[in-house]
């Protein structure tokens, strides 16, 4: 796979959220028709590569620039209001930098920051079938002279088909987890696209194969380590995933009004400019306007104490962060579901919905949503309040 050429430099907060914006509007033009037909959207991650969007979480130090947590997420936030599918894309490029910004060598920084920055993407390969839990990894890590090789299988490996690496979860010889940084282009690494989910289908969700891929060591960083210790890593994975809900739920939602105000002209053309005058559609919208008022709120409050937790990492911080984010994807959850589901029910059984994919948001949310149980946030949340618990140091709270 070839890499973007002419990467832009994004260098503020500012610029990164108005080239957001200027992408959104292009990439929710055929979002639509991509779904439908399954069209992978390798033109439109051309773009996004070489937006230098990819590239705002690098550190300044490093060259990049350095965004806050407010700005990343409203940025994966746009993305995914334009299409469910782009805004999952690079979550696990921007988990990955995360790992190697609180575990990774400065040599490794140096060189991976700067591929990220020259337009390479990251994918992954973390979660594997047939394990006892979710969290456990059976893919080895085994030395072979001046490296290593890995064997193993990977599932829902989101971003790897579209990949210049792919940061894979593997076990040492000692049964640590270690993070290892693989290219897609390795002898022995084969990604298959068996991505069949109902929603989110452009994702390339698919599975990737490793038969005695060889990476070099200097490719290998620790990543059991990030959860043995008070790290942002867990909350920077769920900020992401609540944004992109809350993207989910704007679009849904904007597509509700335009819906019901297209289907209700015949009160403007008798003299009344109200798009509807029903109580119960007008409950419906109030009901969906305060609770999307209240998850983009809580997302960007979410990214202040990540922030905070980043500035001045510990126990208390980071639990804080971990709380804040929980709350955000908790209520991020229900809208996205809830916006999705009243289309459906504004629009009745009409073929409308179906006809202009207005379908895909509820199943970009009913996919997206399952990606880890909001049910256990709530309880990680209630303890917290309750009886001042800290949450458990993992990528799911």
């Amino acid at each position: 796979m070839t890499l973007s050429h002419h990467v832009a430099v994004i260098t503020s907060d500012e610029q990164a959220l108005i080239v957001a914006s200027d992408l959104a509007e292009d990439f929710k033009r055929d979002s639509a028709l991509r779904d439908r037909e399954r069209r992978l959207p390798l033109p439109e991650l051309d773009v996004f590569s070489r937006s230098g969007l990819w590239g705002i979480s690098v550190p300044r130090e490093y060259g990049g620039a350095g965004v806050s947590n407010v700005t990343l997420a409203k940025v994966i936030a746009l993305i995914a209001q334009a299409d469910g599918s782009l805004g999952q894309i690079p979550q696990n490029h921007f988990y990955a930098l995360e790992v190697l910004r609180v575990n990774g060598s400065h040599a490794q920084k140096q060189r991976l920051y700067a591929e990220v920055l020259a337009g390479q993407r990251f994918g992954n390969a973390l979660a594997e079938l047939g394990t006892k839990t979710a969290h456990d990894r059976v893919t080895s890590l085994k030395r072979a002279g001046d490296g290593y090789r890995i064997n193993g299988r990977k599932f829902y490996a989101t971003g790897a088909i579209y990949a210049q690496r792919i940061p894979t979860s593997v076990v040492d010889e000692n049964g640590v987890q270690q993070l290892a940084f693989v290219p897609r282009d390795s002898k022995g690494l084969t990604v298959i696209d068996d991505w069949s989910g109902f929603g989110q289908r452009t994702t390339g969700s698919g599975s990737v194969v490793f038969e005695d891929v060889f990476v070099a060591a200097e490719d290998v960083l620790p990543f059991q380590s990030a959860f043995e210790r008070p790290t942002t890593v867990g909350p920077l994975a769920q900020i992401l995933h609540a944004a992109i809900d809350t993207g989910i739920a704007r679009a849904a939602y904007e597509d509700a009004l335009h819906f019901v105000r297209s289907k209700t002209r015949p009160w403007i053309d008798s003299g009344n400019d109200k798009a509807t005058e029903d109580p119960l559609t007008l409950k419906s919208f109030g009901h969906l306007s305060i609770r999307l008022h209240a998850t983009e709120a809580l997302l960007e409050r979410a990214g202040e104490f990540l922030d905070a937790a980043q500035a001045e990492t510990n126990a208390e911080t980071v639990a804080a962060a971990s709380i804040a984010v929980a709350e955000a994807r908790a209520i991020s959850t229900e809208i996205s579901l809830a916006a999705g589901s009243t289309l459906f029910e504004l629009a009745g059984s009409q073929a409308t919905l179906i006809e202009h994919g207005l379908d895909r948001h509820w199943r970009n949310a009913r996919v997206h949503t399952l990606h880890d149980p909001v049910r256990w946030k709530y309880h990680a949340v209630g303890n917290y309040y309750l009886n001042d618990e800290n949450p458990p140091l993992r990528g799911t709270i």
